[in-house]
């Protein structure tokens, strides 16, 4: 939230720097994340300073030019060419000396000595658009006569800089989205540390109604959602353009200034953090503001015009004929106060929070009004805020206080009462704070001391103060003003020893195989656990009915629980892709949910929700590109199954205890997946269809393995590291080429090599696949590397005939093989 340095001080008086108050803002929570100056006026008018026309005589070669010498206050006279028509000897103007600079919008030039139709020129005289002080270039600036030459411009002109903070304010300090609310606890920090400082606000005990020339009636018909509803109105006001104060005050804190009814409903807004509407009084037909909810569906535009259907439990302001304002979140497109508007009804109200937020997350709609009204705001502030709102209206626009403050409440808020144990700070804070010191910080933060013990006191803490309400609140905000930075750090730890846990065990090897996959290449990657529903419609792999659903998503974006990692990472691939990086390799460790309704059980909620650890791995693009050594070379699914059988490995498991099989489902062109062999899913990979790529607008082929790290940890559990000698007798490798089916899978092959040979069959690789010419239609040929060892002898050839017969005859039998 952008906060005004100068805006401020007019709440609290303190003579620290910007850059203090960011410190001390900070120290109290209210992380200040920069300081930035503002310029009431483009460069600050440096180097330019009020002059005195000495004399002026016509350019002897120009019809339009004068030679002009001009006293500066300082040194001798500067000769200085102008093209205005109405300058004249005598006159008090503007110059710009020489190396000033001035501006046109983003353009930037520099006052330089030149020469003008052949006569020196030393500065400008300027007019009022070529300094920013106006928008007028009919003649330069003529100024009164006892204006002093020599002064500098902005010294005349009052021009101050202003600092913008930038405050980020935590969902739970709803009190300190205003710059009174920022005032209030930078007061407080600077009572606890000595500075002699007052807080204070504008009075509105001079309000008065003028007449009741213009009464509209106020019915509040559901008091939930609205539990206080105020309004007056103002009667004979022109719509124009707010002074320059104003707008200077919004342009500063970046809210672009309209006009001066709007900006003033914009301005309280940010000052009290109390949002206002202004309605076109003439528009509100029967003279009544009724609030109340309408039926489902029922049609609304809205300022930005939209038309929304409403939902019954969104709370709207209307008229006794329509609605005018969705309470809290929105104006209407008809009912505002336009540059035709002559009466204004000004509301200020306290609606429920949670109204306003259901409702704004309905809608998609996120306004400043939305924003304060959704975390609670101040409902004792209404009618100050309506007062000054009112008065300022009269001020700046004209017109009379034309009824009474309708002010409907029907339970008034009431303080939240706090009583706090000054041993219970000690045992929350580490620290004895004096009793006098935590009574001067409570009273500072505006709490009321309603009974006082030796043993502690009795508070009233304001409604503004949504996040304080029990005792452990009061001790964090005395510790926050008391200063975390205070509390000193002690010279002992106390601690217990514990024992390692499955987490523990888990943690170690993701980050063994985490290491495993960036020394191969990979970057980790972190997306959201809340995504699309849209991405699960229609999958049968990843059905809808099984999200786990968000009761008050933040949007359409964030309304489900992931069932899969493999969105997320295209989500990624994508952007990566949109900005030239399409050769990746990616992985994920994160957490996946599924909802089973047959399992819904009365006595167990959680019953039917599943919530499993999941590592996603990613491949795209290129696996080599640009090299001057080796040819461009695409990824490969089979290099990601590559990768997937070396974490396999690395966690000790062995590829031929598992079991792996295609799949075919709407998510994998092609797949496989990897069982136990107690049918325990373990990994699925393959290569994204193309219907799922194309929704992420990606072209290149995407290869994507997922791996259930709950089961994984399961099956590794039994797994103990044995150490094994290097063999002391040779290997020996036999090649065969196999004439197949073109359906058969390598895996068969492998799995009937080793059911055939278990104890010397140490390894079988594929080493070449043709399809082509001189093969029979319908077939493909296998070339196959078979790796035998006997750990007690060396193999002798009867051995090993015999051993590649029976597999031979296996494969010819099993799979119709025939040999090459």
């Amino acid at each position: 939230m952008n906060i005004s340095y100068n805006w401020l001080k007019k709440y609290v008086d303190f003579s620290l720097t910007a850059e203090e108050v960011a410190a001390a803002l900070t120290s109290v929570g209210l992380e200040t994340g920069s300081v930035e100056e503002v310029q009431t006026i483009k460069g600050g008018l440096e180097g330019i300073v009020i002059g005195k026309v000495l004399t002026c005589v016509p350019h002897p070669n120009s019809d339009h030019m004068h030679v002009t010498t001009v006293d500066l206050g300082a040194g001798e006279p500067v000769q200085i060419v102008c093209g205005a028509p109405n300058v004249a000897a005598g006159q008090k103007v503007v110059v710009a000396t020489l190396g000033t600079k001035l501006y046109n919008g983003d353009e930037e030039f520099t006052i330089k000595k030149s020469k003008l139709r052949g006569i020196d020129s030393v500065g400008m005289i300027c007019a009022e658009d070529e300094i920013g002080i106006g928008t007028s270039h009919a003649g330069i600036i003529v100024l009164p006569d006892d204006a002093v030459p020599g002064t500098p411009a902005k010294t005349y002109y009052h021009i101050q800089s202003d600092y913008l903070l930038e405050v980020d304010i935590t969902p739970n300090r709803a009190d300190a989205c205003s710059h009174y609310g920022v005032a209030r606890d930078l007061y407080a920090w600077l009572v606890q540390n000595g500075h002699n400082a007052t807080l204070q606000r504008p009075s509105v005990e001079h309000f008065t109604v003028d007449n009741h020339d213009l009464d509209i009636r106020v019915t509040v018909e559901n008091s939930e959602a609205c539990p206080r509803y105020a309004g007056v109105t103002v009667k004979g006001v022109t719509v124009k353009e707010s002074p320059e104060w104003l707008q200077q005050a919004l342009r500063t804190i970046g809210v672009r200034p309209i006009n001066n009814v709007v900006d003033i409903t914009n301005y309280i807004v940010h000052a009290f953090g109390q949002p206002l509407h202004c309605f076109d009084a003439d528009k509100i037909t029967g003279g009544e503001v009724i609030v109340k909810t309408l039926p489902e569906g029922t049609p609304f535009v809205t300022l930005d015009g939209v038309e929304r259907k409403l939902s019954d439990r969104d709370l709207m302001i209307c008229n006794t004929r329509e609605a005018m304002c969705i309470a809290g979140v929105f104006g209407g497109l008809d009912s505002g106060s336009t540059e035709t508007t002559t009466s204004v009804f000004l509301e200020s109200a306290y609606f429920h929070p949670t109204w306003v937020r259901k409702t704004a997350r309905r809608h998609g709609l996120n306004t400043d009004a939305s924003f304060r009204f959704e975390r609670g705001i101040d409902p004792n502030i209404t009618g100050y805020c309506l007062k000054l709102a009112a008065l300022m209206v009269k001020e700046l626009a004209g017109g009379t206080i034309s009824s009474e403050i309708k002010d409907v409440c029907p339970v008034p808020a009431r303080d939240f009462p706090v009583d706090i144990l000054y041993n219970k700070v000690y045992a929350l804070v580490g620290k004895v704070i004096p009793p006098a010191t935590i009574q001067r910080i409570v009273t500072s933060l505006e709490m009321k001391i309603t009974a006082e013990t030796p043993e502690g006191l009795s508070l009233a803490v304001p409604p503004y103060r949504v996040d304080v309400q029990r005792e452990c609140d009061v001790v964090e905000d005395v510790l926050r003003i008391y200063g975390y930075n205070n509390v000193e750090i002690p010279t002992t730890l106390q601690s217990s020893l514990t024992t390692q846990t499955e987490v523990d065990k888990s943690n170690r090897l993701q980050n063994l195989v985490a290491e495993q996959l960036v020394g191969g290449g990979f970057n980790e990657i972190l997306n959201n656990s809340l995504t699309r529903t849209a991405y699960y419609d229609g999958l049968a792999a990843c059905p809808s009915d099984k999200l786990v659903r968000l009761l008050n998503p933040l949007s359409a974006d964030l309304s489900v629980m992931r069932q899969t990692l493999l969105f997320g990472g295209l989500e990624s691939i994508a952007r990566n892709i949109n900005r030239k990086n399409a050769d990746l390799r990616l992985f994920e460790y994160g957490n996946c949910y599924t909802f089973d309704a047959e399992k819904k059980h009365p006595e167990k909620p959680l019953a039917a929700y599943r919530e499993s650890h999941h590592l996603g791995i990613w491949l795209t693009g290129k696996k080599v590109s640009g090299s001057w050594a080796h040819p461009d070379e695409a990824t490969s699914v089979y290099e990601l199954k590559a990768c997937v059988e070396n974490i396999f490995r690395r966690l000790g498991l062995d590829m031929r205890s598992l079991v792996t099989a295609t799949l075919s489902n709407d998510i994998y062109a092609t797949a496989l997946t990897i069982h136990t062999r107690g049918g325990k899913l373990l990994a699925t990979l393959g290569t994204v269809t193309k219907k799922i790529r194309r929704a992420f607008d990606i072209d290149n082929e995407v290869c994507f393995a997922e791996l259930d790290w709950k089961e994984l940890l399961r099956a590794v559990r039994t797994v103990k590291t044995l150490f094994a000698d290097v063999p002391r007798y040779p290997a020996v490798k036999r090649d065969l080429a196999l004439l197949l089916d073109k359906h058969v899978p390598f895996a068969d092959i492998e799995k009937i090599a080793y059911e055939t040979e278990k104890k010397l069959l140490k390894a079988v690789t594929l080493f070449d696949v043709y399809e082509g010419k001189n093969l029979e239609p319908g077939k493909k040929s296998y070339a196959v590397s078979f790796l035998l060892q006997d750990e007690t002898q060396t193999l002798n050839d009867k051995t090993i005939d015999k051993i590649m017969s029976k597999l031979i005859a296996n494969l010819q039998n099993r799979l119709g093989a025939k040999l090459r």
